[in-house]
């Protein structure tokens, strides 16, 4: 038999040493999130091994079934405060949470030409529904009230509110027809590589409040070192640049 060439054996040898520590990371995800995660875990996997098992919602949601004792070891939050809170109750490692991104809030329709670049349409009237996530437990939801606050159009545009239990549901009743209008995020409506569907209009930063997503290390996944590669790779220029293609604030 040949000698098996040095290069090759080595290479063997980092493939299986990469197998036997090879896991699988239980990650909650935010809605708004979940196709740049998946894009970000196609690099996650063949950078380390390990694979990702992914559940999006709504991050309010997320904290209910963490509390209640849901085996995730990773939350990519939408906001700052949820993996604070988790901190202080002792279900996540102090020290931990970091801000991965900062949100772009968005008023989109599927109808090209719907939605003008000042967002005007929502004073005009011209739809029967507007769908917007959850307030109290989407934070993207609760920006989007901040607006119709801000407009002065609380009330006159309440009868009209579609609520979803996310920002996802939010955009599937939008790209359905069931809402006209709907206030999603931009990394839903402006996906790389993909052309943009219908109109939307980029909400100014100072009609709501900063939306710092961060993500925390839960103590479920605290000895778990897949986990810790995850955070640790988000925090790489690889995942920076990615996650800032999907139109996100670093």
């Amino acid at each position: 038999m040949k000698p098996i060439p040095r290069v090759l054996f080595v290479a063997s040898l980092t493939l299986a040493a990469l197998g036997a520590r090879a896991d699988e990371v239980q990650v909650a995800v935010a809605a708004n999130f979940a196709v740049p995660l998946a894009r970000l875990g196609e690099g996650f996997t063949a950078a380390t091994g390990h694979s990702l098992r992914i559940s999006a919602g709504a991050t309010g949601k997320f904290y209910s079934q963490i509390v209640a004792g849901a085996p995730f070891d990773v939350l990519i939050a939408a906001d700052d405060e949820t993996p604070r809170k988790l901190i202080a109750e002792g279900l996540a490692v102090t020290g931990s949470n970091f801000t991965y991104a900062v949100g772009k809030l968005v008023l989109w329709s599927a109808q090209p030409g719907l939605v003008d670049d000042q967002g005007a349409v929502l004073a005009a009237g011209r739809f029967a529904h507007l769908a917007i996530a959850n307030p109290k437990v989407a934070p993207y939801g609760a920006a989007g009230m901040e607006v119709l606050k801000a407009r002065g159009l609380g009330e006159a545009v309440a009868p009209k509110l579609v609520t979803a239990e996310s920002i996802a549901q939010a955009y599937q009743f939008v790209s359905t027809g069931n809402a006209e209008l709907g206030f999603v995020a931009l990394s839903q409506v402006a996906v790389p590589g993909k052309p943009t569907v219908g109109s939307y209009w980029l909400v100014p930063s100072n009609l709501y409040g900063e939306i710092r997503q961060d993500a925390v290390l839960l103590r479920a996944g605290a000895n778990k070192p897949a986990a810790a590669a995850l955070l640790a790779y988000l925090k790489g220029a690889k995942a920076r640049d990615i996650i800032k293609s999907f139109g996100y604030g670093l």
